[in-house]
């Protein structure tokens, strides 16, 4: 553990700090935090000019916000931020869901490894959740050596007394836990989107689908206080902040091992009543967990956006048990009924996976027949990626790359169509957009998100960015529209 670490480099004229770092979290961090901003000023100094960071995300939305605290303390320290991995500290932020993620992390070391034999100075850190796995750990020691800093999800709030052990020795710091009960938030944050943020309301998982490795890089479920969460939100919406997105592996089981337990959808409502706040998106929701009183609260609400991410995985219910879902096709179906009959505009995503292990054809005709049923807004189809140390790893009936190919075509063509068909509806109506950015191809355009999480352009500047203003939604493009914001 590197708060058992003592020591100093004199060399470069670092100036030890004497007296002994607080034991409370986060004023622990926070005496790091001044740590490192001597190290950093005295490496600026030598340098002669200032100190750059890059922080690189992979995976989720709760990767992007752990790797906002992540830029949030680098800044904090004396770095000043940028996206180019050029920089004299890069950090990746790593996911191992699939194994493609994996194998984009190690490419992309490979590049800096001959960037910093250039820089001999330049740092280079891992976390993220492909770092919780033991033969990843081996890997990096064996074939990267060169990388200074690596930690897993379970301490990311420890970061500046990990850079604070990076900087006070040659080697390389490890510091992986496989599992924590702490919760340490109030530290600093730098948001991408000055308008709109994310807010963690726990954390792990305790549903081990067969396929998933979540839970074990994850831990187990851990809520937020709703205290605490709605003073988090409070402060945003002080700041500037119109629209947040409540974060958790499965939001629909949070609450349930607080001392004084509550619902997901109880801390809707307490949400909902804060003053400012104009938009509430919540990600993800796991079928079985999803309750009438959620439906009630969200059909109500008049903040919560008309969106719902329901991941299906399969529609086949042979599938289904198999991954350890808890819930049949036929029970999907009728959740997604009675959604629909109460909250008629509500939008649906989610996520389906193809090549499951002993997965046929037939099944994905189950999954494709559900997606035509649902008729889904969009979905994120993905094919089956082994993972060491799940179930689903072991089993022996392992599907050939040409059957989950022909399955996922076939799959991918019924989900466009639908998706195409649904979002369609919306053409020539009026509706209200939270502008986010201006558009990355014309600049005389703008890009908003409605509620329903549909994306559309129209014409507009800078001025705008933040701004929830109505749109008429004039030409459907497949997946987004080109619209007329009304005066």
């Amino acid at each position: 553990m590197c708060n058992e670490m003592n020591l100093e480099k004199t060399d470069n004229n670092f100036t030890p700090l004497t007296n002994k770092p607080p034991a409370k979290e986060p004023d622990r961090q926070y005496y790091f935090i001044e740590k490192c901003r001597n190290y950093i000023k005295k490496e600026s100094e030598r340098l002669g000019r200032p100190l750059f960071a890059a922080t690189v995300t992979f995976g989720c939305q709760m990767n992007a916000r752990d790797s906002e605290k992540l830029s949030g303390i680098l800044k904090e320290v004396g770095y000043e931020l940028t996206e180019n991995e050029d920089a004299d500290f890069v950090i990746y932020n790593t996911c191992t869901v699939r194994d493609n993620a994996n194998q984009r992390v190690y490419g992309r070391l490979g590049h800096l490894n001959s960037l910093k034999k250039e820089k001999k100075h330049m740092k280079i850190a891992l976390c993220g959740c492909m770092m919780q796995e033991p033969s990843v750990i081996e890997k990096i020691r064996s074939s990267y050596r060169f990388v200074d800093l690596i930690f897993g999800t379970h301490n990311l709030y420890k970061f500046a007394e990990l850079l604070a052990a990076m900087f006070e020795t040659d080697e390389m710091v490890t510091d992986i836990w496989e599992k924590t009960d702490k919760i340490v938030e109030n530290l600093p944050t730098e948001r991408k989107y000055p308008f709109k943020s994310g807010i963690n309301i726990m954390f792990g998982c305790n549903n081990f689908c067969s396929y998933c490795i979540v839970p074990y890089v994850r831990g187990r479920e851990r809520s937020r206080r709703p205290e605490e969460i709605i003073h988090e939100i409070e402060k945003l919406v002080f700041e500037g902040v119109v629209e947040v997105m409540l974060l958790g592996q499965n939001v629909n089981s949070y609450g349930k091992n607080l001392e004084e337990p509550i619902t997901f959808a109880e801390l809707l409502r307490r949400v909902e009543q804060i003053e400012g706040l104009k938009r509430i998106r919540f990600m993800t929701s796991h079928p079985k967990d999803l309750s009438d009183e959620l439906i009630k609260v969200m059909k109500e609400s008049k903040k919560i956006c008309r969106h719902l991410h329901l991941p299906l995985q399969s529609g086949s219910t042979r599938i289904l048990r198999a991954m350890n879902r808890r819930y049949t096709k036929e029970q999907y179906l009728a959740l997604v009924d009675k959604i629909r009959k109460e909250i008629p505009d509500l939008a649906i995503t989610t996520d389906i996976i193809v090549g499951f292990p002993g997965e046929e054809l037939c099944d994905v005709d189950e999954t494709i027949d559900v997606v035509r049923r649902v008729g889904y807004d969009n979905a994120f189809t993905f094919i089956y990626s082994r993972r060491t140390g799940t179930p689903a790893a072991a089993m022996e009936n392992q599907v050939p790359d040409a059957v989950v190919r022909e399955g996922f075509d076939r799959l991918l063509k019924v989900v466009q169509e639908t998706a195409r068909e649904r979002v369609r509806l919306l053409e020539g109506k009026t509706m209200d957009a939270l502008v986010e950015e201006i558009n990355e191809q014309d600049e005389s355009l703008v890009t908003g998100r409605l509620s329903n999480n549909t994306i559309v352009h129209f014409k507009g500047d800078a001025g705008l960015i933040g701004q929830i203003v109505p749109v008429y939604l004039k030409e459907c493009h497949g997946f987004y529209y080109l619209g007329e914001k009304k005066r």
